[in-house]
């Protein structure tokens, strides 16, 4: 991936920012740092790891030298153009400022927030802070003092520590507070410039923890039902797929019809093809051959395999399939898609199918692996179920599942006999595919998979 050197050096000192790295990125969240300050830096070597709304990306730097600071802890989420690291390249000349003044960053640059410290004004505001009190005399102060208080308020002091309403902390404490539930507006700070520690923080976990033992009868419910609680925030992969389901179910008129299918051939036929040799080094499994199933339905009714263009009032119909399979991750549903599917042998197709499942399961799916997909098998057999209702992935017209393969009575021949049986369920944009057009398809997979050597030969 490469990234673009934007932001100018001062005194060999770079600050790099958070890219867009593709398809309008907004935010990412900052997953695992591999540098640290100190460590040396080659341009194009990977420092980091992020999450986008879409996939995990490892980040290049785009400058080699040293690592001078880290402005993002791992679990925070930075907007895109804000600084997260800088490197020194051994060019510039007083290495011994402070952090701000070594950012690399121009004057309209600092004046941005960085990660974690909320808005902030130029450094010559700051200034006031550092200077002694005598600096500040006021002949008046003396002369309008009111009648003194019985008892001084001791929260007093506190009040300079704020700075524009918002408490000043770097980002691995802010992290720290956030994981302990301690808001920062009511932290006392003790270091220098106003600034909170993770002392200061700690001491506030202990402040609030000392008054829940004294009222040992008083139990509130509301503090028994968030002990058996966990809560989850909603980013990255699972926010953006949350957005585009409601968007594509509440946009695209779902039809979803349902087919039991005998597929006691196919299950013959994937035993076959694992004792092939064209076939040693991948992973044959049924899904294999529904894959295929669905390329050849595609190929006799070309109208599945299309998109609802609402600005121009257009069906758009593909010549060319980006096959996309869902993949549970723990990071959540993605839809990652072979590109050009229908033209791959089925050698070619099993070995794309393992090599994106692979990588989904490792959360090294990129942005360009989920983008242009046009339609999608959901295997959901996988996980013991025998059928679902898949809401259609946003720009497809149709979306397959495939559920689990069970051993059920079936008449075979005129005969009743055990058999390996299937579901499959085909939900369509009722839009641009109507009911004759979903049945032939659904009918078509099915017809292939009862019998898939002979329909192979037929269909060729």
């Amino acid at each position: 991936m490469a990234i673009q050197k934007s932001t100018p050096a001062v005194d060999g000192v770079h600050a790099f920012k958070l890219p867009d790295v593709g398809e309008g990125l907004i935010e990412a969240e900052l997953l695992t740092w591999y540098v640290k300050p100190g460590d040396e830096v080659k341009d194009g070597q990977m420092i980091c790891e992020i999450e986008t709304a879409k996939a995990v990306v490892e980040l290049p730097c785009p400058y080699s030298g040293t690592v001078k600071e880290l402005f993002a802890a791992e679990g925070e989420t930075v907007e895109v153009g804000t600084v997260i690291i800088t490197v020194d390249d051994g060019t510039g000349g007083s290495g011994g400022g402070t952090a701000e003044a070594d950012t690399g960053a121009e004057t309209e640059e600092r004046e941005k927030p960085l990660v974690g410290y909320g808005e902030k004004a130029a450094s010559t505001q700051r200034r006031p802070r550092r200077r002694p009190a005598a600096t500040a005399p006021t002949p008046a102060a003396p002369a309008p003092r009111p009648a003194p208080a019985p008892t001084p308020e001791p929260a007093a002091p506190a009040a300079p520590v704020r700075s524009e309403g918002r408490p000043l902390a770097k980002p691995p404490v802010r992290k720290l507070a956030k994981d302990l539930g301690i808001d920062l507006a009511t932290v006392s700070p003790t270091g220098k410039d106003g600034i909170i520690t993770r002392d200061d923080v700690h001491a506030a976990v202990e402040a609030v923890r000392a008054p829940e033992v004294v009222p040992a009868v008083e139990t509130p419910v509301e503090t028994d039902r968030s002990a058996r609680e966990q809560r989850i925030p909603i980013k990255g992969v699972r926010k953006h797929t949350a957005a585009a389901m409601v968007n594509s179910a509440f946009t695209a008129p779902h039809v979803t019809e349902f087919l039991q299918v005998d597929v006691t051939r196919t299950m013959k036929a994937v035993a076959r093809l694992r004792e092939r040799p064209d076939f040693a080094d991948v992973k044959v499994s049924p899904l294999l051959l529904v894959a295929k199933a669905l390329l050849m339905a595609i190929r006799r009714h070309p109208g599945i395999n299309a998109s609802w263009d609402e600005e121009n009032q257009e069906i758009v119909v593909k010549n060319y399939v980006n096959l996309g399979i869902a993949a549970a991750t723990e990071r959540g549903l993605v839809v990652p898609n072979i590109k050009d599917a229908e033209s791959q042998t089925l050698p070619e197709l099993a070995a794309s199918l393992k090599r994106l499942t692979e990588t989904a399961r490792a959360g090294k799916t990129g942005p360009a692996d989920m983008s242009g997909g046009t339609i999608t098998i959901t295997n959901v057999g996988v996980f013991g179920v025998d059928a679902g209702t898949p809401i259609i992935n946003p720009g497809e017209a149709a979306i397959l599942a495939f559920g689990q393969i069970r051993d059920m009575p079936w008449v075979h021949k005129g005969e009743l006999k055990i058999r390996k049986v299937t579901t499959l369920s085909l939900s369509f944009d009722h839009r641009l595919v109507d009911g004759e057009l979903g049945s032939k398809v659904l009918r078509d997979i099915g017809t292939a998979l009862e019998d898939p050597e002979l329909t192979a030969l037929a269909w060729g």
